[in-house]
């Protein structure tokens, strides 16, 4: 009994604890500043779990490229402890509080323009890149939250997996981490060097934040950061040879949007909608959002389209039917089809193991197969 209780007790010790990893922080001094990274209160996020260590640093949007041996001092640090397997440092970019850009002054009198005169212009983007090994980059969005772009997302990367594709998922939808949860994967990823290791199930390799962070922890991050973080997720992680990278994109049309328009060569988007008109509007607005970009829009999928009653049996459409059908015909682009709303799909996403994964043969998965197909058929899945 002795000699098990020391055991115990130097196994205990070779673990790094959350203060033990703080203190390694602390001795990383930014030069410019002098301070070090705690008592610069940059450092987010950290999380201290069986020997996996993951943390953010924030640093002013002006210095991204200055700060990156700053990163890779901290990660030393770190690996450095005893009892530390793998560290995976982030590094987003913020505004200093309080500054804004400050507007040109105005050269004589002011005219009076027309409201057409302050429809917005997309900023000229720089020449997108093309990620290393990766084929096909495919944006999955939604004009609106909460219609079940994130179970498309996960449901139809297992379809394309079972297909013979090599697939990627990239959860991107930073305000709302699901694909781990959907996905059935837990644990931090680690880190080779200066490259992020992503994890695999359901034969989909995926990098989320929400594997960086705790399920119950909000991201309480401004543009600058967003946009920081998703060229990190693209171009820092080890994503291998892939025939399709999905993103899975917040809902609406900002920074994210942007950025991954401007930055990497897409392929295309997929726009998802529940039947209704007010989904529909935002709908419209995120075709608008791509094109203007200059991203190709794949089509549109009618989720949650309906629902067969276990009672009467009966068909049912409580959202409406054939709104985004109308809509893509009406705006030229492809249908690419309708999902129903099925307790399966949702309890089998819950449950970690979407239903294409869990039910491949079943009626519920049917429509994720059909999406894939007419992805492979469009050529921006193979």
């Amino acid at each position: 009994m002795r000699s098990r209780a020391i055991s115990t007790c130097r196994e205990t010790a070779d673990v790094a604890t959350e203060d033990a990893v703080r203190a390694a922080l602390a001795r990383i001094v930014d030069p410019s500043s002098g301070t070090d990274l705690i008592s610069a209160d940059r450092v987010r996020s950290l999380s201290v779990k069986d020997g996996r260590v993951s943390f953010v640093i924030e640093v002013d949007a002006t210095r991204g490229g200055a700060m990156e041996p700053i990163r890779q001092a901290a990660e030393a640090a770190v690996k450095a402890l005893d009892g530390i397997e793998s560290v995976t440092a982030v590094m987003t970019a913020h505004s200093a509080a309080g500054q804004a850009p400050k507007a040109p002054a105005a050269k004589g009198p002011i005219p009076d323009l027309g409201l057409k005169d302050f429809t917005p212009k997309p900023k000229e983007p720089d020449k997108p890149a093309k990620l290393p090994g990766v084929s096909h980059v495919v944006a999955i969005s939604s004009g609106k939250g909460g219609v079940g772009k994130s179970t498309v997302s996960s449901n139809l990367a297992v379809a394309l997996a079972g297909r013979g594709l090599r697939v990627g998922l990239l959860d991107a939808d930073v305000y709302g981490p699901s694909q781990p949860r959907m996905l059935g994967i837990s644990g931090r990823p680690s880190a080779a060097g200066n490259t992020i290791l992503p994890l695999r199930n359901h034969g989909v390799t995926v990098m989320s934040l929400g594997l960086m962070v705790e399920e119950d922890e909000a991201l309480v991050w401004r543009g600058p950061m967003l946009m920081g973080a998703l060229q990190q997720m693209l171009a820092q992680v080890q994503w291998g040879t892939l025939d399709v990278l999905l993103v899975d994109l917040p809902p609406g049309t900002g920074d994210v949007q942007m950025t991954l328009c401007q930055k990497t060569d897409v392929a295309g988007a997929v726009v998802v909608s529940t039947p209704q008109d007010i989904a529909l509007i935002d709908a419209r607005k995120g075709i608008d959002m791509f094109r203007r970009m200059g991203t190709p829009i794949l089509g549109l999928v009618e989720n949650m389209s309906s629902f067969v009653c276990d009672g009467c049996g009966k068909e049912h459409h409580p959202f409406g039917h054939g709104g985004a059908r109308a809509d893509a015909e009406r705006l030229g682009v492809p249908f690419l089809g309708e999902i129903p709303l099925h307790l399966g799909i949702r309890m089998a996403s819950d449950g970690g193991a979407p239903i294409v994964a869990q039910k491949p043969d079943s009626e519920e998965a049917a429509p994720f197969w059909a999406l894939a197909d007419r992805l492979i058929e469009a050529g921006v899945a193979r």
